[in-house]
């Protein structure tokens, strides 16, 4: 079953975020665009590789009205020591999400019950808290955030203009499509 088009549901959990550990629900997604990037765990090969790559687009995320969360099985308390201790992980300003309990992976369909750890999935919800993309692969490929990026401007694209949709390889400013029964079979 899709979690596209779902809410998300309640949730309580604890994160470092600018030198501070501070408290992450679902009410904190709510009024924002809210990219969520699950990894499987800190001080990893490819995780850290992955946050660096958000960090330096961060200040794009912020222009388009959306917060980053990274989220690992971890405490906030690795996160914290992952932060100080990582070059690529330091340049993290967005929350850095622990999820022991493992509520948020499982919520969000990317948990290794065997493992204990995440996936690689990448959601991105609107400002009511509703899903709308998922990416979801295998642990040994990591991410471009560009691509993120780019889906989060057709999303966000198509919520400010109804019937229209957002055509193969879309890019901010390029032409989308209105569908009507006149094009069926014409493209």
């Amino acid at each position: 079953m899709s979690v596209i088009n779902k809410q998300v549901q309640p949730f309580k959990v604890q994160a470092f975020h600018n030198g501070k550990f501070v408290e992450i629900t679902e009410q904190s997604l709510k009024g924002h665009w809210s990219v969520l990037i699950f990894m499987p765990a800190a001080f990893t090969f490819n995780c850290p590789t992955e946050v660096e790559d958000a960090a330096d687009h961060y200040a794009e995320f912020q222009k388009l009205g959306a917060e980053v969360y990274v989220v690992t099985t971890d405490t906030h308390f690795s996160h914290k020591v992952w932060h100080e201790t990582s070059p690529a992980v330091g340049k993290a300003k967005f929350p850095l999400i622990g999820d022991p309990t493992h509520q948020l992976t499982r919520q969000f369909d990317v948990h290794i019950d065997e493992e204990g750890l995440a996936l690689r999935g990448t959601f991105i919800l609107n400002p009511e808290g509703v899903i709308k993309t998922a990416e979801i692969h295998d642990n040994a490929i990591a991410r471009d955030v560009k691509e993120t990026l780019r889906k989060l401007k057709a999303a966000k694209y198509v919520a400010e203009h109804p019937g229209e949709v957002c055509p193969a390889k879309w890019n901010e400013g390029a032409k989308t499509i209105a569908p009507s029964l006149d094009l069926v079979g014409k493209i």
